[in-house]
């Protein structure tokens, strides 16, 4: 079976390897986010669909795309594919999502929508085994490689504490509208990723983060772009032994998607989604210190989506 036949098997099967928490934990881990209110919302989490449906009915909540892609505008969607990996094994963006946010990106009118990454394993593989590279060219987008340093230009970081300039990707500085899609999964010096540490894939110096305190850094960056949208894959979640992943088996099916403007939030949201506390998350706490958003998610307005 060749990968783009796996891919489409994928789509028909779920491709759901992971054990499925138990439905106990797992209400008493979504119900931590927050009761059921009326809109409008300062964030949206959907639990119990296929990643297509979830995010459909959580960017209708929000009332639809066309609120905040208009006619004629380009689009940058930031997904995780920065593993050579297959999309059972979670290291990589869910690429049935990201193929649904681009045909959602051009029914609002976009003019054209661009996808792209700063690999760490080779670029090539990683954009093709991750399945991404196929859905977006089945939506329409363009896939555009993020391994060459002349497409990052500097920027200041004015309110940074240890990161005070980067090299940004330069459709991150000339697209009108940002979309960071990543996907929720341990990490060996984080504890998870999600939100904020998905930007390290839009600059192009990632080592002197690791070198430089990176939960400062990835808060300082936050600060930087926020992301007009911050859409969390949490369809399959690597819950142990991230970034890559060893094996299938450290995989759970959890079927949960959060949308929130605010990082910060989402990234809060994302944690205890995951079974921690965000202010036991290095970079959430900073980032909440440094006012780039909130992690109090009791002062939000969160819809709660539960689909059959």
């Amino acid at each position: 079976m060749n990968r783009r036949e796996f891919f489409k098997r994928s789509i028909l099967t779920g491709a759901a390897s992971g054990v499925a928490l138990t439905g106990g934990n797992f209400k008493k881990i979504f119900a931590a986010i927050s009761p059921q209110v009326k809109g409008p919302y300062d964030m949206v989490a959907v639990k119990g669909g296929e990643p297509v449906q979830m995010f459909d009915k959580a960017i209708e909540s929000l009332g639809g795309m066309k609120n905040f892609v208009k006619k004629g505008q380009t689009v940058v969607v930031k997904p995780n594919i920065g593993w050579d990996a297959l999309p059972e094994r979670s290291a990589n963006t869910n690429p049935q999502l990201i193929k649904r946010i681009i045909e959602q990106c051009y029914s609002a009118g976009a003019k054209q929508v661009y996808v792209f990454d700063n690999t760490c394993d080779e670029w090539l593989k990683c954009y093709e085994n991750s399945g991404i590279q196929y859905a977006v060219k089945e939506a329409g987008g363009k896939i555009v490689p993020g391994n060459s340093e002349g497409n990052y230009h500097e920027v200041e970081i004015k309110q940074g504490k240890k990161l005070k300039n980067a090299k940004v990707h330069e459709l991150i500085l000339s697209s009108d509208v940002f979309f960071n899609v990543p996907v929720l999964k341990s990490h060996s010096s984080t504890q998870i990723t999600a939100s904020m540490k998905n930007h390290m894939g839009i600059v192009w110096d990632r080592r002197y983060w690791h070198r430089n305190d990176l939960d400062q850094c990835i808060a300082d960056f936050a600060a930087y772009r926020k992301p007009d949208l911050n859409i969390v894959d949490a369809y399959r979640v690597l819950t142990k032994r991230g970034p890559k992943g060893v094996s299938d088996e450290d995989v759970v099916l959890m079927k949960s998607l959060i949308i929130s403007k605010d990082i910060v939030a989402a990234d809060a949201a994302s944690a205890k989604l995951f079974g921690l506390e965000p202010e036991h998350i290095r970079h959430i706490k900073l980032a909440d210190e440094a006012k780039v958003g909130t992690m109090d998610l009791t002062k939000l307005n969160i819809n709660r989506i539960k689909l059959s």
